[in-house]
């Protein structure tokens, strides 16, 4: 699959992307990537966001994949039973752990817990061995009962501007790579 055969979701988490994010940088370089917008960035409501990913999901014109970045990729997670239209595929970066009670600001955890059936379409967790939001064996235990790919990124913090990653090249194309493995 290209780029221009899907049409790619970009799922930011608390307090959605920043021009600096990779996920702002990669839905400007990519023609048919639009952003999943919610109306409480920072006060994220579980039933909202999954409302608002399903929706962009099910109105969707072409196969649909996902470019989740933390508490987004808990949030498209949490969707899945909602949608009624074709995922191909799914990139989920750093998920939050949200079971966790140490976790801050402590409404993420309503999140959670995370499902752990098989998710319907092929994806890959990328996580941090440093996340302050999520231990690299949760991420690696949650993506085994996924069914997803894991990667790691090696010591990266939350793999967001903040922690270096702008432009994250090396994402964009582990992405690449799995968009061209998709089926339309």
């Amino acid at each position: 699959m290209k780029a221009s055969d899907a049409d790619i979701l970009i799922v930011p988490g608390y307090k959605n992307s920043g021009p600096d994010h990779w996920q702002s940088r990669w839905q400007a370089k990519l023609s048919t990537a639009r952003r999943v917008e919610q109306e409480a960035w920072s006060k994220p409501e579980r039933d909202d966001w999954t409302a608002n990913i399903a929706k962009a999901v099910n109105e969707a014109e072409k196969p649909v994949v996902i470019v989740a970045h933390s508490l987004g990729a808990a949030a498209a997670v949490q969707a899945v039973p909602e949608f009624t239209n074709k995922v191909s595929g799914a990139l989920l970066v750093a998920p939050p752990e949200v079971e966790n009670p140490k976790i801050r600001p402590k409404h993420l955890m309503t999140f959670g817990p995370y499902s752990r059936d098989p998710l319907p379409f092929p994806a890959i967790v990328i996580a941090s061995r440093d996340d302050p939001y999520s231990s690299y064996e949760s991420a690696d235990d949650i993506a085994a009962a996924w069914g997803a790919l894991f990667m790691d990124a090696g010591k990266a913090g939350h793999i967001n501007a903040e922690s270096g990653f702008g432009p994250w090249p090396e994402g964009l194309m582990v992405f690449a790579k799995f968009l061209s493995k998709l089926e339309a």
